[in-house]
């Protein structure tokens, strides 16, 4: 919930800051620790935490000793899922740390899965009010009392979090569920009501609308459902949602113990620290959710998303793959799964997972899009071509969020040299989006590219770095049009910008090479060109770029050199 931010960082930079301790026992110790040591830390640099938690592992069986070791093998296990032997390690941290937030997390997560509550309640008293322990804290002992049917006593435990800037909307939102949970639905419906009065995230309209199904306010809960709808991209979300709620059918309660109310914390925790770039320790949170309640999709949603943001595709799909029956996430997963296939170059499979999806549902656009952005990528512009015209056969009458597939599809014909159609489509996305930069530029420097149009042309590019003056490619088209007009001092002021913006991208440097050339900078032309044959990725482009090197432009369109 993007929300529950404020004061997140710093306590995740605890947790990360246990993760990075180089440990000065560890490096100097003998033997194997040192060599499973050292693996460890170069397998966790890599990001392969797989790896890294089972070196550490090694390096902290020949030293035990060692406390940064244990900090560490611990957060890799819970990070890898390995639940027993991240509890093994935690009941060790609490005898050797002062205060193991994530360890007394765990267990006490542990503690109320297995049932045991005065053992939870406890651990959870253990907690310490700093860093991460500031939110968890509440949380924990609130939901603990609530699971013992003492409403009141739980509300004054999480009333800690009312003061946190930031966390009024994690506040209520607990406060409701534990209010509902007691039975106390007239409360519960004001402390909902104030979560879900602006841009409520997924899981805050499934309760939300859940208790107004419960509650006898069907019309309410499809108002609610409604408006999420109208407001997300991802409207299939809340699908099943109005489907039940056209029957009749009065749903159950979708947190109804303790266990329950935790899980959904742990992961509200996890899924703030991920929206704020702590993924590390939002995987934490996510796989102590799962221990609680398996069934929490949207954690492992979560978790297939840390794992595709770490280039662990093979882990992402895993995950995304046990949630593919899902009647509220199945779709979304699935489209992820997509693209974690394309990251591993599992083309094929990629293509024929969007072709199925794209043909369950003929009246999406979103696989069919996703399709032709694929065959782009694959420079097989034709195909790129087709699936874009089906999506925007499927569209209808385009809007002005549809500019980009028109957009894409003008790339795709220019690559299979139809121009004309690329030209309509690129105007007609301008004028669905009249100052997009990016629009502006495609156009103008295209034009330029082909002498049309030169002072529209121009117009439309200044126009476009304008809106976006540190876009080095917008720049060099700007720079490339006062070159085509003959202004080449002018040409070579924008260039050399645009090469400050982008230095190494080969037709930047391949222009400014031309633009020195026209003023007489020769030598300076030659080291710009070689820069762009270096980089350049298309054999015409080196071959145009290796003949300027060997015989320079023509000398009837030279400026003369200068001394």
């Amino acid at each position: 919930m993007t929300t529950f931010r404020t004061g997140l960082r710093l306590g995740a930079a605890l947790v990360l800051s246990s993760l990075a301790l180089a440990g000065a026992q560890a490096a100097g110790a003998p033997g194997s620790a040192t060599g499973s040591y050292l693996a460890g830390r170069f397998a966790q640099h890599q990001d392969d935490w797989t790896a890294a938690a089972l070196y550490t592992a090694q390096a902290l069986a020949a030293d035990p000793d060692d406390l940064a070791l244990l900090r560490r093998t611990f957060l890799l296990k819970l990070g890898e899922g390995q639940i027993a032997a991240a509890l093994g390690l935690a009941n060790r941290l609490l005898e050797e740390d002062k205060e193991p937030q994530m360890a007394i997390a765990l267990i006490a997560a542990d503690h109320l899965a297995a049932g045991r509550q005065a053992e939870a309640e406890a651990m959870a008293a253990r907690m310490p009010a700093e860093g991460l322990g500031k939110f968890v804290a509440p949380l924990t002992r609130a939901w603990l009392a609530a699971g013992r049917g003492q409403t009141d006593r739980a509300l004054e435990a999480l009333e800690p979090l009312a003061g946190v800037a930031g966390f009024g909307a994690l506040y209520n939102l607990h406060a409701g569920l534990i209010l509902d949970l007691g039975g106390r639905n007239e409360d519960a419906a004001a402390r909902y009501a104030k979560v879900a009065e602006t841009e409520a995230p997924l899981r805050v309209v499934q309760i939300v609308g859940n208790f107004l199904e419960r509650t006898g306010r069907p019309a309410e809960a499809r108002k609610l459902y409604e408006a999420f709808q109208a407001g997300s991209p991802d409207r299939q979300l809340v699908e099943p949602a109005l489907k039940a709620l056209a029957t009749g059918t009065v749903p159950v309660r979708m947190v109804n113990d303790a266990r329950h109310g935790m899980a959904e914390a742990l992961f509200d925790l996890g899924s703030a620290l991920q929206h704020e770039g702590a993924a590390e320790t939002a995987l934490l949170f996510g796989r102590i959710a799962l221990h609680l309640r398996a069934d929490l999709p949207l954690a492992r949603l979560m978790i297939g998303d840390v794992m595709e943001s770490r280039d662990h595709f093979e882990d992402a799909l895993a995950e995304y793959k046990q949630l593919e029956g899902n009647p509220v996430l199945g779709w979304t997963a699935r489209m992820r799964a997509v693209d974690a296939l394309a990251r591993l170059e599992r083309n094929d499979d990629a293509i024929a997972a969007l072709k199925a999806l794209s043909a369950e549902r003929p009246e999406r656009t979103d696989a069919t899009i996703r399709l032709g952005d694929l065959y782009r990528y694959a420079r097989k512009f034709a195909e790129s071509a087709e699936a874009y015209s089906a999506a925007l056969a499927r569209i209808g009458t385009p809007q002005e969020q549809h500019w980009p597939v028109l957009y894409a599809r003008a790339m795709a014909f220019e690559k299979t040299n139809r121009w004309p159609e690329a030209e309509a489509d690129l105007k007609a996305a301008l004028n669905l989006k009249p100052n997009e930069a990016t629009l502006l530029n495609y156009l103008g420097y295209s034009w330029i590219d082909r002498g049309l149009n030169l002072d529209k042309a121009k117009a439309m590019v200044e126009r476009a770095v304008e809106l976006k003056p540190r876009d080095g490619y917008i720049v060099d088209s700007l720079g490339w049009a006062l070159y085509s007009l003959g202004d080449y001092e002018g040409a070579v002021a924008k260039l050399e910008r645009a090469v400050e913006l982008k230095p190494v991208d080969p037709t930047i440097n391949d222009h400014l090479g031309d633009a020195y050339w026209r003023v007489g900078r020769r030598n300076e032309a030659r080291f710009q060109w070689t820069r762009a044959l270096r980089n350049a990725d298309e054999d015409t482009q080196k071959e145009a770029i290796q003949a300027k090197l060997d015989k320079g432009l023509p000398d009837k369109q030279a400026a003369a050199a200068k001394p």
